[in-house]
Formats: C-alpha cells, structure tokens, sequence
C-alpha cells in the first residue's frame, strides 16, 4: 500500500512562488510514476505534471510549461513541484499521485491512470 502525504501548499501574491512535496511511505517503489495533480472549485481534477523513474521522462500540461518543474528526490522518497510565476487561476487544491504497477514509462496526465492518492494541499494564488 502507497502512501502520499502533500505539503507546502500557502496563500500567495500572483507572481510568487511556491514548492510542494510529497512524502511517499509505507512502501517504497524503485520503479514507479508520479504526478501533481489539481482541482478548483467546479472544475474537473486535472494533471499538472509527471515523472516516471524508468526512463525518466516528464510530462506537463502546456499551462505551467515554463512556470511549474516537477523533480523527485529518490533516497527520502519525496516528489516536489516548484511553481514560479504563479497567477490567480493556479488556485486549486493540488493532489500527489502515484502508479506502480503497468506502464511505468509514460508519465500520463490522466487522474485515472494513477490509483494512489494523497489528502491534497490547499494552492491560493490573490491578484
């Protein structure tokens, strides 16, 4: 059983930055796929970016390309999403997600291609 505990979610000003992490326990995975996910008010929860170990390929949605950079620190088991430039419509609660089982070579976007899940942190972006 995954664990994902997200952190670092805060208040900001349009154009500060952030950087969240997500804590994987309980069971660590060598080979896996990871991603960051969000979900505002009404909105659909939608994929932000994602990585996977083998191969390491990286994907991101083309509204934080240039903005948002998603890494992993393997020896503590830790995701992270560095988010600059951020605007008013980044606010969302953002989700850790992981697979580890299947097609651990494309780092999807799709929220139903990754069955674990974490609590989600709270991403408030003010103009």
């Amino acid at each position: 059983q995954v664990q994902l505990v997200e952190s670092g979610g805060d208040s900001v000003q349009a154009g500060g930055s952030l950087r969240l992490s997500c804590a994987a326990s309980a069971v660590t995975f060598s080979n896996r796929c990871m991603g960051w996910f969000r979900q505002a008010p009404g909105k659909e929860r939608e994929g932000v970016a994602a990585i996977c170990t083998l191969g390491g390929r990286i994907s991101y949605a083309d509204f934080v390309k240039g903005r948002f950079t998603i890494s992993q620190y393997n020896p503590k088991n830790t995701l992270y999403l560095q988010m600059n430039s951020l605007k008013p419509e980044d606010t969302a609660i953002y989700y850790c997600a992981a697979r580890v089982f299947g097609d651990l070579t494309i780092p999807t976007l799709t929220p139903g291609t990754y069955p674990y899940w974490g609590q989600g942190t709270q991403v408030t972006v003010s103009s």
